[in-house]
């Protein structure tokens, strides 16, 4: 007998709850159609289980508590009615714990729906915080659900993240879970819930048999179609909420015989769905006169869509070095932040550059330590190895040019450095300035301080002094 089961994906929402500005690509260039919104994906849920009331199953990648104004002053709180709404069937999770552990394991106490994370460990008891699993019954089919965090938790966030946690890549504990699954509960369908990233659940679809499907996050991949490893279908559906995944499967005998999948536009194709709209609305509006004020203006669009680098850093870190009067910057290499279309600039915009919000901070740092931080980060990016990549796009970074060789092996990347003064001297102490310890990590550098300003506030003064002309400070790392 068939079955039909609906799959729906959300992943790296980063907290976007009304429609935003999203960077889409053509023959033209860059483009920022309005996209997005919660009150749009509540009513595209609704109406799939309309018709399918046993058949659907919604489901979260994580990224999904933290990334705007709203977001960060409630720690991630403001969110919980909006997702409990939402129905989900299950969540694993990344920048969650931005506010600690224990602040997000008393707020999954809240939700409506199971945490799910195989990979997660306290360090103490070496026991699971979070479920591996959960088994569902939909469309007639048990269809067990196995959750990955982000691997990089512990190993490239800021300490506080993972507390007395351990997180693994879940490969390892994947084989028995499965097999435990299928024979003690039954299971007909396995699905994988990841967020690790594109480039790493390929790898763990290749080594690991038996998954059914892996729905990925992290990665802000659109995959158009789905990538097939194997017996394994894998979707990952962008983010900021601008893309929704469907994967509709037919299914018989414990067996995917047909499927079909859309990468759904959240557009304004889509009307609001009253409910949500109506809660969206209670986070916001506390908020919106605030955020809504005017700071300036720009000339092009800003946005994050680049590997290398991208204009939305370059503004960033040329606010941050003006505030610390330097010539060399660093942030990290975020993928997530909504782009700013030309025109003006409001607060939101700047809160949604930087949710964070950190103080700027200054080190000393030599030439060494700086070609040895990037040769270190061009690895954790571009690793060969997909388990080995820990970051996100490349560090940014300000006042240097860079040449070098992307496909070479780890180390051996960089080939020549320059400063604006010339050649980048091995030995020479650099004052640099940078936002969070991603931009610089603790272990390189002396003489670390941070300033009495903030980021937001740094941008804001730098666009309500109307920059105008070429900036030749801006970094750029350029493949020879």
């Amino acid at each position: 007998m068939q079955r039909k089961l609906t799959i729906f994906q959300i992943n790296d929402t980063h907290a976007y709850l009304e429609p935003h500005p999203e960077l889409v690509w053509s023959e033209d260039g860059p483009s920022y159609p309005i996209m997005g919104g919660y009150a749009r994906i509540a009513a595209l849920l609704k109406q799939a289980r309309k018709e399918n009331p046993d058949g659907v199953l919604a489901l979260d990648n994580g990224d999904t508590f933290h990334g705007t104004y709203p977001a960060m002053i409630s720690k991630g709180e403001a969110l919980v009615p909006l997702v409990n709404a939402l129905k989900l069937d299950a969540m694993t999770v990344h920048w969650e714990f931005a506010w600690g552990p224990k602040h997000f394991m008393k707020m999954t106490g809240s939700l409506d729906y199971p945490m799910l994370a195989i990979n997660c460990y306290d360090k103490q008891t070496d026991r699971r915080p979070f479920r591996a699993s959960v088994v569902i019954d939909r469309a007639g089919l048990r269809v067990a659900i196995i959750g990955i965090a982000a691997t990089i938790i512990d190993k490239s966030m800021p300490p506080r993240f993972s507390e007395g946690l351990r997180f693994t890549l879940g490969i390892d504990e994947l084989p028995d879970e499965i097999s435990r699954l299928r024979s003690a509960e039954g299971a007909n369908l396995i699905v994988v819930l990841s967020h690790l990233g594109f480039p790493q659940d390929l790898k763990l679809a290749k080594a690991i048999d038996g998954i059914d499907v892996l729905v990925s996050g992290h990665t802000h991949n659109r995959l158009v179609r789905p990538v097939r490893i194997g017996d394994t279908l894998i979707i990952q559906s962008g983010c900021h909420g601008s893309f929704l995944g469907r994967l509709d499967l037919t299914i018989e005998a414990g067996e995917v015989r047909d499927f079909q999948h859309q990468l759904i536009a959240v557009d304004d194709s889509i009307a609001d769905d009253a409910e949500m709209r109506h809660l969206v609305d209670a986070v916001m509006r506390p908020h919106r006169a605030m955020l809504s004020e005017v700071v300036g203006a720009t000339a092009i669009g800003l946005h994050r869509g680049t590997t290398l680098s991208s204009p939305m850093d370059d503004v960033l870190l040329a606010a941050v070095a003006e505030a610390a009067d330097t010539d060399i910057a660093f942030s990290n290499g975020w993928r997530y932040g909504a782009p700013i279309p030309p025109g003006p600039v409001t607060m939101n915009d700047l809160w949604n550059v930087i949710p964070v919000d950190p103080f700027i901070s200054v080190v000393d740092l030599t030439g060494s330590e700086i070609r040895a931080m990037m040769e270190e980060n061009l690895e954790r990016t571009f690793s060969a190895d997909p388990f080995a990549q820990m970051g996100g796009y490349l560090k940014r970074f300000r006042g240097l040019a860079i040449y070098g060789k992307l496909e070479n092996p780890s180390g051996n990347r960089i080939e020549r450095v320059f400063t604006l003064d010339g050649l980048l001297d091995a030995d020479h102490n650099y004052k640099v300035a940078f936002v969070t310890s991603q931009g610089v990590p603790k272990k390189f550098g002396r003489n670390r301080q941070d300033l009495p300003v903030k980021a937001i506030a740094a941008l804001r003064s730098y666009f309500q002094s109307a920059r105008t002309g070429p900036d030749h400070r801006v970094g750029r790392f350029i493949p020879v």
